[in-house]
């Protein structure tokens, strides 16, 4: 049959089901639902025309059809690859497209300004590539990265996935806020303690983990966000504390409409990294861009 672009998705999706070693141990890499993911399997099986794997409380097996799907699609991704390096080889110039990720609010940092440079240098040394550039919560970034929608991901990452390969560029800032309406605001740093806070309504955020509540010692959040400016909000609204990346805070800071508290002792550092399939070998065009962040931020590949 002839392969699709449907079917190059599902074969992606199916490799890291089993390299993951079943349904349940995958969800954290590709980021989705139990159902989800089987819903893939079941769509790949009824274009296939067989059965893949096993799965149940007995565990997850493959077939004797599926191994050799795995290794086939193994074998593909790797010839895919191989095929566009030495066709891009042959031209003058590089062209195609090249997918970037990136996270929403970090244009106020400074610390990724030098991104800018290096789109401009990558530019004017690949002219005719098209850039695709994307935004999605760090999540979805790390599903994309993963599942092949996109090249390079840069953004602070919440976990490290394997098969994954990662380029440390630059550390955020991350304060504790509370809004000026918040009975907080005008209480000295020296009256507040964790005690303290934890009388109050915490924001938590998805992507982290859990990691902006461990201070507290709380055994859920008060509200959920995906994003900084749904966080903003909650804080400004003077009903909610919660993290925020401290030049992204910083221009309500100046109003006067929101502040850090206790800023000695809550604040966290998220690291930004640059995120690739280290599975497969990069086309030229993400070579030439990693090596651009790579020069433009002192950096190295972990």
């Amino acid at each position: 049959m002839a392969i699709e672009q449907t079917d190059l998705k599902l074969l992606r999706i199916f490799l890291t089901i089993v390299e993951a070693g079943g349904f349940a141990a995958a969800q954290s890499d590709l980021n989705l639902s139990l159902s989800t993911i089987s819903s893939y399997v079941t769509a790949l099986e009824t274009r296939l025309g067989f059965s893949l794997c096993k799965r149940g409380r007995s565990g997850f097996s493959l077939t004797r059809e599926g191994q050799v799907v795995f290794e086939e699609a193994h074998r593909l991704f790797k010839s895919v690859a191989h095929y566009e390096t030495k066709m891009r080889s042959l031209r003058d110039k590089l062209n195609g497209t090249l997918t970037i990720g990136l996270t929403d609010n970090t244009i106020t940092d400074p610390g990724a300004r030098q991104i800018e440079r290096t789109i401009a240098r990558f530019v004017q040394k690949a002219p005719d590539v098209t850039l695709d550039v994307v935004t999605y919560p760090p999540n979805d970034l790390l599903r994309e990265v993963v599942t092949g929608a996109i090249q390079v991901g840069i953004c602070a990452f919440p976990k490290t996935v394997l098969g994954l390969s990662y380029i440390s560029l630059y550390p955020e800032m991350h304060r504790f806020y509370c809004g000026v309406d918040h009975p907080l605001y005008t209480q000295p740093d020296s009256e507040i303690d964790i005690d303290e806070i934890r009388r109050f309504r915490i924001v938590g955020r998805k992507f982290w983990l859990g990691r902006d509540l461990k201070d507290f010692a709380i055994a859920r959040p008060h509200a959920m966000v995906s994003d900084m400016e749904a966080e903003a909000r909650l804080i400004l609204s003077g009903a909610f504390l919660g993290y925020l990346p401290e030049h992204y805070a910083k221009q309500f800071v100046e109003a006067g409409r929101m502040r850090p508290i206790r800023p000695d002792q809550f604040f966290v550092e998220a690291l930004f990294q640059a995120s690739f399939d280290s599975n497969k070998q990069l086309d030229p065009v993400a070579e030439l861009f990693l090596d651009l962040l790579i020069e433009d931020f002192g950096a190295k590949r972990d």
